[in-house]
């Protein structure tokens, strides 16, 4: 019975009750008998709650290995939510059924969904760096500042560094992270160790990337050095020198330092 039903049979039951009533009254006024009628009360009728509408996050997270909650929120196309691991993006359906692999573009507003958010992203892993824990070439009064994620053995990364003085000038500051595309307990990721365990960092720093074999007493920097790996790889830097804007842009390789000034300028 719907609720619609039991309203109006509830209100149906009480007419033959107040008919009752009447006549027991007119009953009671030619017989001296005392009659009580006692109304049964009406059926109280609660409307269940709505449901809570589920989470669609929670059945993507459920169907994408290694995936949390956070890791998942809504685009303004309806059904379709972003994922990120790490600075990468990508999409999925809300049945977490169908996976889109590419970028998202806003054609009305000209703008690049998934680099916006792969900027923001980038620019959050980047500060969680203090630069206390970088090496930092810069002039006096810088106008821009990267951050530069390098390899000692890597031959556009001493290229890079050969003209950091030129980069300077033309008030550009560079912070080196370090990437040894070789990996860990490899030449490459040693002489990064040494260079960190130097008593001057910039100065250890570029003798390595002349060739200079650079010797320093052991400071535990294989934390340091796999801390800046792990997150050049959350960043996708594939090789190097990877170049990060302030703005949380990647430029992937070697700029030389008026190109570099020129875009930091105007964007070009």
């Amino acid at each position: 019975m719907t609720l619609k039903h039991l309203h109006f049979f509830a209100m149906g039951c009480a007419l033959p009750l107040v008919a009752g009533v009447a006549l027991a009254e007119g009953m009671a006024a030619s017989n001296p008998v005392n009659v009580t009628a006692s109304a049964a009360p009406a059926a109280a009728v609660t409307a269940a709650a709505p449901a809570a509408k589920a989470d669609p996050r929670a059945d993507i997270v459920k169907k994408i290995d290694g995936l949390k909650l956070e890791d998942v929120r809504m685009t303004p196309v309806n059904g379709v939510y972003e994922i990120t691991r790490g600075s990468e993006i990508s999409y999925v359906s809300s049945d977490g059924r169908y996976v889109i692999l590419g970028d998202m573009v806003d054609i009305d507003k000209d703008s690049n969904l998934a680099e916006n958010r792969r900027r923001a992203i980038r620019q959050r892993l980047i500060e969680t760096v203090p630069e206390s824990e970088m090496v930092v070439f810069s002039p006096k009064n810088p106008k821009y500042t990267v951050t530069v994620f390098t390899d000692i053995d890597c031959g556009y990364c001493r290229r890079l560094h050969s003209q950091i003085a030129e980069y300077n000038r033309l008030g550009i500051r560079v912070r080196y992270l370090f990437f040894p595309r070789s990996g860990p307990d490899t030449d490459s990721w040693h002489k990064a160790e040494a260079v960190w365990c130097a008593p001057n960092r910039n100065e250890a720093l570029t003798r390595a990337k002349n060739g200079e074999d650079v010797k320093s007493p052991d400071c535990h920097a294989n934390s340091i050095v796999a801390r800046d790996w792990d997150l050049g790889h959350k960043l996708s830097v594939e090789g190097t020198p990877a170049i990060f804007l302030p703005s949380g842009e990647m430029l992937g390789g070697y700029a030389p330092p008026s190109q570099l000034a020129q875009y930091l300028k105007t964007g070009k």
